[in-house]
């Protein structure tokens, strides 16, 4: 079988869980956690051909309203992936979660993450508590990146409660895929695209929705369909979160 890489591959340490108990935290957007340990990762990875995954943190990540607890946990995070590679160096590289939306705390962090650490890129979150991706309060932690040439692989989260369409299903079935669509569109109009074109954006699900409506986010511009075409997607489409499936 061909070798693969899974670049959208969560990871759930028994410290990560510890933290967001103490915080109140038990559910993953309305799912309870998995049972998750790097041999359980590999047994999946070894079944499906792929030679190696990048690890991340995935929603609800790390900030819950208290910056000092989110730059904590961003720490530890980062270094449970950095030891998570150096155990498996053939297996597992590793994306560095951020504790936005402290800015000079995720600039510090993306110092320490790809130059001391040495990890691969940083995961981001399509909304962090309702702002999102390409929203100006974030421009200089975009600028970093974009001078790093940085990879940055964009999960969905879901909006704060005051902002969430009530239905009567689990908000992660649909409001994924249009979280990333919003982001994208946030990044698109807002011109953070156009402005950091070094970053490398990888957007989770196949883009969300992105595919299905190119047009209307674009309305026929060819420049904004060839930003479009500058984002990487992911293959990623399974309905659960935390599925460990996703191939590239």
């Amino acid at each position: 079988m061909l070798d693969r890489i899974d670049v959208h591959h969560h990871i759930v340490p028994a410290e990560y869980l510890t933290a967001l108990a103490g915080v109140g935290i038990k559910t993953a957007v309305g799912e309870p956690f998995p049972s998750w340990t790097p041999e359980k990762s590999i047994e999946l990875m070894d079944r499906h051909g792929i030679k190696i995954a990048i690890t991340s943190i995935s929603a609800p990540g790390i900030y819950f309203g208290d910056l000092d607890f989110s730059k904590n946990l961003a720490r530890k995070c980062n270094e449970y992936s950095a030891r998570l590679v150096k155990e498996y160096p053939q297996r597992f590289g590793a994306f560095a979660v951020l504790p936005m939306p402290d800015i000079k705390a995720s600039l510090e962090k993306i110092t320490y993450a790809l130059d001391t650490l040495m990890l691969d890129g940083i995961v981001m979150l399509t909304n962090i508590d309702g702002t999102y991706l390409g929203d100006p309060k974030f421009n200089d932690v975009l600028n970093e990146l974009n001078q790093r040439n940085a990879v940055v692989f964009v999960h969905p989260n879901i909006p704060p409660a005051d902002k969430l369409t009530m239905t009567n299903f689990r908000p992660a079935i649909l409001e994924f895929v249009f979280d990333t669509t919003r982001a994208v569109a946030n990044l698109i109009h807002g011109g953070a695209i156009k402005r950091y074109p070094n970053i490398r954006f990888i957007f989770a699900h196949g883009g969300g929705t992105i595919p299905y409506l190119t047009w209307r986010i674009s309305f026929g511009n060819k420049k904004i369909i060839n930003l479009l075409k500058h984002l990487y997607y992911d293959i990623a489409l399974a309905a659960t979160p935390y599925s460990l499936n996703s191939l590239l």
